[in-house]
């Protein structure tokens, strides 16, 4: 009787694993088939976060400095002297949006945003003080206790490589093209971003930008490029091309261009 119940359990675990699969994988490719936005320096914007929300963008940025202990939004190091600080800016608007849609950012249930640190410098340091902030709070930054939740992805300054997997799991990483991940270390990676410049040539831009893609592609990870020309040619060409993600400090703008174009 006991060899049958094993027997049992023992067939059920590659039914799971590959349910677990199926879902990563639908996932990914539902998403590449979205207008995906990146709302770049979001906090430079009249209406920070809101505005990012309210034309739902995949990942929302903000350069984040340690000042004092004290983790703070700036672009510059010259002005994190009266740069506000991360947690006012970001991280209680979005408590408080949980509290109010009751469990999510908003009243869809479908929309999960990405909020993206980009650690201009003392990489380590910064993540260790901004895990401390979102420990309290892990059904808004922790997607394994809720799906819904903010999903947290360090860029910049992320650190030794070799320690990203010692980290909570609710803290992903922005991947780059040209470093190498062992099987451990991909499942930490969300996304994989570059400069445009970088896949930029006289030649053939257009052949560069499509072989990266595929190479990021057969990764199973999305594409952003950042610094890219920010009008609609550039957009709509980029999208056509296959990144998945389109870099803007114009949201709305984006947002609306590719409704547009959908319709």
């Amino acid at each position: 009787m006991l060899n049958q119940k094993n027997n049992r359990t023992t067939e059920l675990y590659p039914m799971k694993h590959f349910l677990f699969w199926l879902l990563i994988i639908t996932s990914f490719f539902q998403l590449r088939a979205q207008s995906l936005i990146h709302a770049h320096n979001d906090y430079e914007q009249p209406k920070l976060l809101f505005n990012a929300l309210q034309y739902k963008a995949y990942s929302i940025e903000a350069d984040v400095y340690l000042r004092n202990g004290q983790l703070v939004v700036a672009h510059n190091k010259q002005d994190v002297a009266v740069a506000p600080p991360l947690d006012s800016l970001y991280l209680q608007p979005i408590i408080r949006l949980f509290k109010k849609n009751t469990g999510r950012i908003s009243k869809s249930n479908t929309y999960a945003p990405v909020l993206m640190i980009d650690i201009k410098e003392s990489g380590e340091a910064v993540l260790a003080a901004l895990i401390q902030l979102v420990a309290g709070h892990p059904s808004i930054f922790d997607r394994s206790v809720n799906p819904m939740a903010v999903q947290l992805v360090i860029s910049g300054d992320r650190g030794p490589q070799a320690k990203w997997t010692s980290y909570p799991s609710a803290i992903l990483f922005d991947g780059r093209p040209y470093e190498i991940y062992d099987s451990i270390t991909l499942q930490r990676v969300a996304l994989i971003s570059d400069s445009y410049s970088n896949n930029v040539t006289k030649a053939d831009s257009t052949s560069r930008i499509k072989q990266l893609v595929s190479s990021i592609h057969g990764k199973g990870k999305l594409l952003r490029l950042w610094a890219i020309p920010d009008y609609t040619t550039s957009w709509l060409g980029l999208k056509e091309m296959g990144v998945d993600i389109i870099n803007t400090d114009k949201v709305r703008e984006c947002r609306e261009f590719f409704s547009t174009k959908r319709k």
